[in-house]
C-alpha cells in the first residue's frame, strides 16, 4: 500500500458526502484504490508534491484540494528505476475550473530548481497564440512582480529561462509542421477539443524522451469537434475508467455532468467544475454568480443552451432542430454489417460536386433495421487547396474512400464500383438526383442499371425527416464502423423554412461535406417500393 495524504484526504471528502462527484471520478478513485494505491513497487514523492504546493501558493494563489490531488500523480514514481508512472494527464471540466492557472504553476515550478531537472523544458501549445499564451503571461507577469523570482528566472516575451536549471518555457502555436527537433521535458495541449486528428500531439511528443520524466498535460472543455482528437482520448480515457486497461500511463481526471438534466438543479454543478465544491473560494463565488446568471438568463436566450452546457457543465448538446441527430444516435450506427451476401440492395449516389467529393453506397434493410455500405471518391487537387478538418488519409487507409489525381471526378468511378458491388448483392437500381443527369443516366445503363432520379432532391427532405429523425432515435440504422458516415451525417445542417419544412444543408459550405448522406438520403426515398426483405437474388436472374 501506498499513501499520500492530499490522496487521502481528496477521496475522504468524497466518501464523507463533503463533496459530489461525477461517475468518471468515482471511477478513478475506485482504478486508483484498485490497481494503483495497493502496489508496493511504486512511491509518492511527498517532498516534490509539498515542494511544488509551496511555490504555488506563495507565489500564485491557494490551491483546492482536487488540485492537490492531481499534483500527488504528479510526482507518484517507480521505486526501482525513479520513473513516473503517470506520464500523460487528461484535465476536463467546465469552463472556469482554473485549469490555465494551475497548469501556469505546474510549467513554472517543473522549470525550477526545486524540480531539479536540467533543461527540463515546457512547451505549451493552442491553436491560436492568444491562447498558447495565456499561461506563459501569467507566468511572466508573476515573476515580473516578484523581486526573488525575477532574480531566478530571465524572461523575455517569447520565452523564460531558468537560470539554474536552464530550463526554457515556450508557448507555441499547433502548427505542427515546423516543431520537429524539439527536446521537451513537459508538452501542454491547451483547448484539445479543437484538434480533429493527432497530427500536432505526434510531432510535439516525438521531442520528448531526451529528458527524464517526460510528462504531457492536455487540459480542456469538451467541444463541437466529433470524431476528432479529444473524443479518441475521452475512449481511451474510459477504458481506464472501466478497468478494461491496466497498463496506461494516462491519468484521467474529468469532471462533468452525468446526464443534462443535472443542470436544473445548481447543487449538481460542483460536479462539471470542482471550484463550486463547498467552501468556496473568493474566486469561486464570483465565477459561481456568473455562472448563475447565465443559467437565468437561457429563459430569454435559449439558444445559447448548446454553448452553456457544452463549456459550462462540460457536457455537450446539440440543438436538435438544427442537426439530424444527437451524436449518441449517430454513434450508434457503428454496428457490424449484417450478412448481406445475396440479399437485395437498393442503389444511392450523390455526384453533385464532381470537383471535390462524390459518394456511392448500397442500402438494405434488414428486419427494422436500415444497412448503409458506403464508399467515397474524393479528388486530389481539392485537397491540395483546401485544408479539411478530417482525417481523410486515415479513412482512405482504411478503405473508405479513394482518392483520385483528375480534374474532375470520372463517373466510371461510380460506375465501376456499383459493378463490382453487384458482383456480391442483387443491386439493379440506383437513385440519383439529376445533375448530371445524361452523363450519369447514360453510363449507367450502358452497364444495365435503372436510374431512379430524384427531380428535386430539396423537396423529398421534409417527407423524409420524420422517419429519417425515428430511425436515427431508434438506432434503425447501420454503418458500421465508417467515421467518414458519422462526419457526413453530424455535417448536416437542418434548416426549418417558414412554411415548417426541413431541408438539410452543409454547415459549412467547403469544408464540412454531406456527400455521403444525402446518397444515403436519396436510396432512402425509394427504399420501401424496392427493398423487400429476405429477399435473395440469383445471378442467372440478371440481365447484364
Amino acid at each position: 500500500m501506498i499513501t499520500n495524504k492530499y490522496v487521502e484526504h481528496y477521496i475522504d471528502l468524497y466518501e464523507s458526502g463533503n463533496i459530489k462527484l461525477n461517475k468518471e471520478r468515482i471511477q478513478l478513485i475506485d482504478f486508483l484504490k484498485q490497481h494503483v494505491l495497493v502496489r508496493d513497487d511504486l512511491y509518492f514523492d511527498d517532498e516534490q508534491i509539498e515542494n511544488y504546493i509551496k511555490f504555488s501558493e506563495k507565489w500564485y494563489f491557494p490551491l483546492e484540494p482536487f488540485q492537490k490531488f492531481i499534483a500527488a500523480f504528479v510526482f507518484l514514481f517507480y521505486k526501482e528505476t525513479g520513473r513516473n508512472f503517470f506520464r500523460k494527464f487528461l484535465i476536463m471540466m467546465g469552463r472556469g475550473g482554473g485549469k490555465n492557472g494551475y497548469i501556469t504553476t505546474l510549467t513554472n515550478y517543473l522549470s525550477s530548481e526545486l524540480h531539479g531537472i536540467p533543461k527540463y523544458n515546457v512547451s505549451i501549445v493552442a491553436n491560436s497564440e492568444d491562447q498558447a499564451k495565456t499561461s506563459f503571461m501569467e507566468m511572466y507577469d508573476t515573476i515580473e512582480e516578484h523581486e526573488t523570482l525575477d532574480d531566478l528566472f530571465h524572461r523575455t516575451k517569447v520565452e523564460i529561462k531558468n537560470h539554474a536549471t536552464k530550463s526554457i518555457v515556450k508557448y507555441r502555436t499547433s502548427n505542427a509542421s515546423t516543431k520537429d527537433g524539439l527536446r521537451d521535458g513537459c508538452v501542454i495541449y491547451d483547448e484539445i477539443h479543437q484538434y480533429q486528428t493527432n497530427e500536432v500531439v505526434r510531432v510535439f511528443s516525438s521531442g520528448l524522451g531526451k529528458v527524464k520524466n517526460p510528462r504531457e498535460f492536455f487540459i480542456g472543455t469538451d467541444g463541437y469537434v466529433r470524431e476528432g482528437y479529444l473524443d479518441k482520448m475521452k475512449e481511451r480515457a474510459q477504458n481506464i475508467l472501466n478497468q478494461q486497461e491496466l497498463n496506461d500511463s494516462l491519468f484521467p481526471f474529468i469532471c462533468k455532468l452525468d446526464n443534462k438534466d443535472e443542470a436544473e438543479n445548481i447543487d449538481n454543478w460542483e460536479k462539471a467544475n470542482p471550484m463550486f465544491c463547498e467552501p468556496r473560494s473568493e474566486y469561486a463565488e464570483e465565477l459561481f454568480y456568473i455562472v448563475k446568471e447565465e443559467y437565468k438568463d437561457l429563459v430569454n436566450d435559449p439558444s445559447n443552451r448548446e454553448e452553456f452546457m457544452t463549456k459550462r457543465m462540460n457536457i455537450p448538446e446539440v440543438d436538435l432542430t438544427k442537426t439530424i441527430a444527437p451524436w449518441e444516435d449517430i454513434l450508434a450506427t457503428n454496428r457490424p454489417f449484417p450478412e448481406l451476401e445475396h440479399r437485395v440492395a437498393l442503389g444511392g449516389l450523390d455526384y453533385a460536386s464532381i470537383k471535390d467529393f462524390a459518394a456511392v453506397g448500397l442500402l438494405f434493410k434488414v428486419g427494422e433495421d436500415y444497412v448503409w455500405k458506403s464508399h467515397s471518391f474524393v479528388r486530389q487537387g481539392f485537397l491540395d487547396n483546401v485544408k479539411l478538418k478530417a482525417p481523410i488519409k486515415e479513412w482512405e487507409e482504411r478503405g473508405l474512400l479513394t482518392i483520385v489525381d483528375e480534374p474532375t471526378i470520372d463517373i466510371k468511378h461510380i460506375v465501376n464500383w456499383f459493378v463490382e458491388m453487384r458482383e456480391h448483392y442483387g443491386v439493379n437500381r440506383i437513385v440519383s438526383d439529376t445533375f448530371r443527369l445524361d452523363l450519369v443516366k447514360t453510363a449507367l445503363e450502358a452497364e444495365g442499371f435503372e436510374l431512379i432520379y430524384i427531380r428535386n432532391p430539396k423537396a423529398i427532405h421534409s417527407k423524409l425527416a420524420p422517419r429519417v429523425e425515428t430511425i436515427f432515435a431508434n438506432h434503425n440504422i447501420i454503418f458500421d464502423d465508417n467515421p467518414l458516415m458519422r462526419w457526413y451525417t453530424n455535417n448536416v445542417y437542418v434548416k426549418i423554412k417558414k412554411d415548417g419544412n426541413k431541408e438539410y444543408l452543409k454547415k459549412d459550405e467547403v469544408r464540412r461535406k454531406t456527400d455521403g448522406f444525402h446518397a444515403f438520403i436519396h436510396a432512402l426515398f425509394e427504399a420501401d417500393n424496392v427493398l423487400e426483405e429476405e429477399e435473395d437474388f440469383y445471378l442467372d436472374e440478371i440481365t447484364f
